[in-house]
């Protein structure tokens, strides 16, 4: 409905300060017109439900080109004196990128929240925050053709194992009588869409003998889950078994009232489920995809009393291959492709750097200035906005690395490690550097080149991560 401050006012008669709360919903009417207003029933985290003022429409956010983000903000009842609940509101051909201040179900978390204060605090304010964070990281992107495209090839090569049954399945019938711990066998920890997209790109490639989903869903969540059992997957189970690699991707994400709640959700999870995977598969190595990445790596490796090396995050892996494939690929400049890497956080705080230890960098050194360098570096990073990081493609990207691990190649990849002791960092903080894995994990951590800004830039992470997990309840 549009804005009639009477009719709002005959509907928010149980609201606690509704004469304010109308107020300020006038001083919003002004400034974005083009919200609707109503009344629907909001379902809190607990299941208890509730009559709530919701307004829904657009805010212009530049990002290259100018988008339109689609929003939806519930008001308590206690408002003022509480924030709204913010949530995306994504039109079916869009698709959300989960970051630091978006989850994947599209509720929004910003700082402005978390440091509500009435007066001080206004919907206008916190909508002018929302703006200014997306502009930096666009939360939604454009499920495209081509990226429809990409999945369908993925899903074919799948079929096609299915209907072969050929090498692999052959191969596990007559190695039946095998041992099953010498088997490449691999555990993915949550059946929502990146699990299931893990299970999928993992058997895609072929590297494990067996792929293990432990679902820890109930209910109708099990979709995922089921649709495996109906169409099934040869070397696909459901269950739980001693594994090389477990890769864990459950997020426990709820209606939780600010991002520190959130978080505390997921490691309350982590809880229940890393003792258990650390007994079952006592020399694994951890692959962590849950969000967020770094500070989940840490709990993981806390909870589970495996060395460093063993507990690794999926972190930059996927924007370092889309970026150096970039700069080889699309720009044509091979050389410095190869010692390009994204590093630190997953998100809007992600570092470029480069390693030292290639010779190529060094005649690349010679023979491209500096400035240069960071010119072309600057390109790529502009051909690569809006680039999101959808299920299926980290999904890839997890596969990649277990690939890595499985078969010892010993090929560097930007994944959140223990950082401390590198770049002067002095806390037990995981971040993502270029690091040589094997079967055993984190082999090597490969050198960066040295440079101040970058330094001081992962060491802002690591501050700002470490104040994170300091808040935690482990």
């Amino acid at each position: 409905m549009a804005f009639v401050a009477e009719e709002l006012r005959k509907q928010l008669g149980r609201y606690k300060f509704r004469d304010l709360t109308v107020e300020e919903l006038k001083t919003v009417n002004k400034t974005y017109p083009n919200f609707t207003f109503s009344m629907n029933t909001y379902t809190f985290k607990d299941g208890s439900q509730k009559d709530l003022l919701n307004f829904s429409g657009t805010v212009p956010v530049k990002y290259g080109n100018s988008y339109n983000i689609p929003i939806r903000l519930w008001i308590l009842d206690s408002y003022p004196f509480a924030p709204p609940i913010c949530f995306l509101k994504p039109t079916a051909n869009m698709g959300i990128s989960v970051g630091k201040h978006v989850d994947a179900h599209g509720r929004i978390y910003l700082p402005y929240l978390q440091n509500w204060s009435h007066p001080k605090s206004t919907i206008v304010g916190l909508i002018k925050e929302m703006i200014a964070k997306f502009e930096e990281e666009l939360p939604l992107y454009s499920l495209s053709s081509s990226d429809a495209a990409r999945q369908s090839e993925l899903l074919s090569y799948i079929a096609k194992i299915t209907e072969g049954e050929t090498d692999t399945k052959s191969k596990s019938k007559t190695d039946g009588d095998k041992n099953e711990g010498c088997f490449n066998k691999i555990t993915v920890v949550g059946a929502g869409d990146l699990g299931i997209a893990c299970v999928l790109a993992v058997a895609a490639k072929g590297v494990a003998d067996k792929v293990v989903l432990l679902d820890l869903s109930e209910g109708a969540a099990k979709g995922g889950t089921m649709d495996l059992e109906i169409f099934a997957l040869p070397n696909v189970e459901i269950s739980k078994a001693d594994s090389k690699v477990v890769v864990l991707t459950v997020n426990s994400l709820g209606s939780a009232q600010t991002y520190l709640d959130v978080i505390q959700s997921n490691v309350d999870l982590f809880r229940g489920i890393i003792p258990a995977v650390s007994h079952y598969s006592q020399n694994s190595v951890l692959l962590v995809a849950s969000h967020p990445v770094e500070v989940m790596t840490y709990v993981s490796w806390k909870l589970s009393a495996f060395p460093k090396s063993r507990v690794i995050g999926v972190g930059g892996n996927l924007d370092t291959e889309r970026f150096q494939y970039t700069l080889t690929n699309l720009l044509q400049v091979q050389a410095l492709g190869k010692d390009a890497w994204i590093v630190g956080e997953q998100g809007e705080d992600k570092v470029l750097s480069w390693t030292s230890c290639n010779s190529h960098a060094n005649q690349t050194e010679t023979m491209v200035a500096q400035n240069s360098k960071e010119q072309v570096a600057n390109r790529a990073m502009e051909i690569l906005k809006g680039k999101g990081q959808r299920s299926w493609s980290v999904g890839l990207s997890v596969a990649d690395l277990t690939e890595s691990i499985l078969k010892d190649k010993r090929k560097v990849h930007s994944v959140s490690t223990l950082a401390k002791g590198c770049c002067n960092i002095n806390s037990e903080v995981f971040l993502s550097l270029p690091c040589i894995l094997g079967t055993s994990g984190v082999i090597e951590m490969v050198k960066l080149e040295e440079d101040p800004s970058v330094q001081e830039k992962l060491q802002s992470s690591a501050g700002s991560i470490h104040d994170l997990q300091q808040q935690l309840k482990l």
